[in-house]
C-alpha cells in the first residue's frame, strides 16, 4: 500500500492567496515496506508528474471511499479528473463506467490522445531539440485542428528522457480506457476537432462551464467602484491567472506599454519570479507585496490611466462589467472561455502548458485575439505591448475581432440554453448513467 507522508499540514488559502488548494512544501511517498527508499516530492517537481502521482498513491483512500458510498447509496459513475485517470481501474474493481472530465480545450484533448504517436522515431514529427528549442520537420497537424507549430508546442513536447514525458505517455495510454471523456468545449467554438474526436473516443461537449461569480473581499471590491466610474468600453483588464508568473524584467516592460498605450486599464499584479513562469501554481505567494516590484514612480504617474489590484482580482465580475473593453490574458482555458462567455477580445500572452496552443486558438483561428511579438530574449518589451493595446482598444482590427467574439458569446449562451446542444450532450450523458444496470 502507498503512503503520503507530508512534513507539515497542507495550508488553507485565503482570498489573495491561489485558490487552489496547495500542497506542502515537501511530500515524501513512498511504497511499503516502510523501511524501503523514499521518492521526495517538491515544488520544483515537474507540476503534471506531481499531480499525476499525489493522485496515484491517493487510490487506496479512493477505493475505501466508494466501498463507504457504495454500502449507502447506488452509485452509476465515476468522473475523474484528466490527471486522475489511473482512478479508471478503480471504478473497474466496483464495476462503475468511469468518465473523464477534460478542463481544456478539444485541441488539447486532441494532442493529448495523439501523443504517442509524435515522437515515434519513424513516422513521429519531432526532429530535435536543437539548441534547446523545439523542431518539427511540418507543423502538425492533428485530425480536425489547426496547424500546429514549434512555438505552439514548446512546453508539451519534450525529450523522452523526461518525466513529463512520460506522464503524457501514460496520460494518452489510461485515456483510452476511459468509458467516455467530458470536455469543456462546445460545438460552435471546435466543431471540427470535436468531431474528429468522435473517432478516437466517445466525446461529450458540454462546455462552456465556468465561474459564474467570485468570492469578493473589500480589497478587490474597490477595483468594480473604480469600473463604476470608467466610461464604457474603456478599460483593458490585465490578469495572468491564479499560477502564472512574469520575469522582472517582463513585468517592468508590461508596466511601462501600459502607460505608453494612454489606455486605461485594470491590472491583477503579482510578485515577479526570475525562474519558472509557473513558479506560483499550487503554491501562494506570501508577504510579498507585487506592488514593490513596480517601476518606480508607475502608481502616481497612472493614477488617473490604472487601477492595480495586489495579486487575485474578481475576473468574472470585471469581465461582466460594461467598461471593460478587453481582456490581456494568460490563456489558461477557464480565463479564456470566461473571456468569451463576456464577449472580450484578447490580447494573449502564454505562459506554459497548453496555453501557447490555446493562443493559436484564439488568434489564428478564432480571429479574436492579438498575440504581441517577443524579441531574441523571449520579452515582450514596451512599444510592442502599447502597439497590440492601440490595435485591441483603437483600430478596425480590434473592433472586428469585437464583432466575431460577440458572436461566440451568443453560441455560448445559445449552447448552454434549454435547448441547446451543451444542455443536450449533458443530458444524454445523465440518461445514459440512469439506464444503466449495475
Amino acid at each position: 500500500m502507498a503512503q503520503i507522508s507530508a512534513k507539515q499540514a497542507v495550508p488553507i488559502p485565503t482570498k489573495l492567496e491561489n485558490p487552489l488548494i496547495q500542497f506542502p512544501f515537501s511530500m515524501f511517498i513512498s511504497d511499503e515496506p516502510s523501511n524501503s527508499k523514499r521518492t521526495r516530492v517538491t515544488r520544483t517537481s515537474a507540476i503534471a508528474s506531481l499531480m499525476l502521482l499525489t493522485v496515484t498513491h491517493s487510490l487506496p483512500s479512493l477505493s475505501q471511499a466508494l466501498a463507504s458510498l457504495t454500502s449507502q447509496t447506488h452509485l452509476v459513475a465515476l468522473v475523474l479528473s484528466t490527471f486522475s485517470v489511473d482512478a479508471i481501474e478503480v471504478a473497474r474493481q466496483f464495476n462503475l463506467p468511469a468518465y473523464v472530465y477534460h478542463t481544456s480545450c478539444a485541441t488539447a484533448l486532441a494532442f493529448t490522445l495523439h501523443y504517442s504517436k509524435l515522437l515515434d522515431d519513424d513516422d513521429g514529427i519531432v526532429v530535435c531539440r536543437k539548441f534547446g528549442e523545439l523542431e518539427l520537420k511540418e507543423p502538425l497537424k492533428l485530425p480536425g485542428c489547426i496547424p500546429l507549430h514549434a512555438h505552439d508546442l514548446s512546453d508539451l513536447i519534450q525529450d523522452k528522457s523526461t518525466d513529463f514525458h512520460r506522464t503524457l505517455v501514460h496520460l494518452c495510454t489510461r485515456l483510452c480506457f476511459a468509458d467516455g471523456i467530458i470536455v469543456n468545449s462546445f460545438v460552435d467554438l471546435e466543431p471540427e476537432p470535436i468531431r474528429a474526436l468522435q473517432n478516437v473516443a466517445p466525446v461529450y461537449p458540454v462546455g462552456p462551464i465556468i465561474q459564474t461569480e467570485s468570492n469578493i473581499s473589500s480589497d478587490s471590491s474597490d477595483c468594480l467602484v473604480w469600473l463604476d466610474n470608467q466610461p464604457k468600453n474603456s478599460v483593458l483588464y490585465v490578469a495572468f491567472g491564479s499560477g502564472g508568473t512574469l520575469s522582472q524584467v517582463q513585468l517592468n516592460e508590461l508596466a511601462y506599454g501600459l502607460e505608453l498605450s494612454g489606455h486605461k486599464f485594470l491590472w491583477v499584479v503579482r510578485a515577479p519570479n526570475d525562474g519558472a513562469a509557473n513558479s506560483t501554481y499550487l503554491n501562494a505567494q506570501k508577504d510579498n507585496d507585487p506592488l514593490d516590484h513596480l517601476p518606480k514612480g508607475f502608481m502616481d504617474r497612472t493614477k488617473g490611466q490604472g487601477f492595480v489590484v495586489r495579486s487575485w482580482g474578481p475576473q468574472v465580475e470585471v469581465l461582466r462589467h460594461a467598461s471593460t473593453c478587453g481582456f490581456l490574458t494568460h490563456c489558461g482555458w477557464n480565463s479564456t472561455l470566461e473571456g468569451v462567455m463576456h464577449g472580450k477580445p484578447m490580447i494573449v500572452w502564454p505562459l506554459f502548458a497548453e496555453q501557447r496552443m490555446n493562443a493559436a486558438l484564439l488568434s489564428d483561428e478564432f480571429k479574436v485575439a492579438l498575440r504581441p511579438k517577443v524579441n531574441e530574449k523571449g520579452i515582450v518589451k514596451r512599444e510592442e505591448v502599447s502597439r497590440v493595446v492601440k490595435c485591441l482598444m483603437e483600430s478596425d482590427e480590434g473592433k472586428e475581432m469585437g464583432r466575431r467574439m460577440e458572436a461566440f458569446k451568443n453560441a455560448a449562451i445559445k449552447a448552454q440554453s434549454k435547448d441547446g446542444a451543451s444542455t443536450e450532450t449533458l443530458e444524454s450523458v445523465v440518461t445514459k448513467w440512469k439506464n444503466l444496470k449495475i
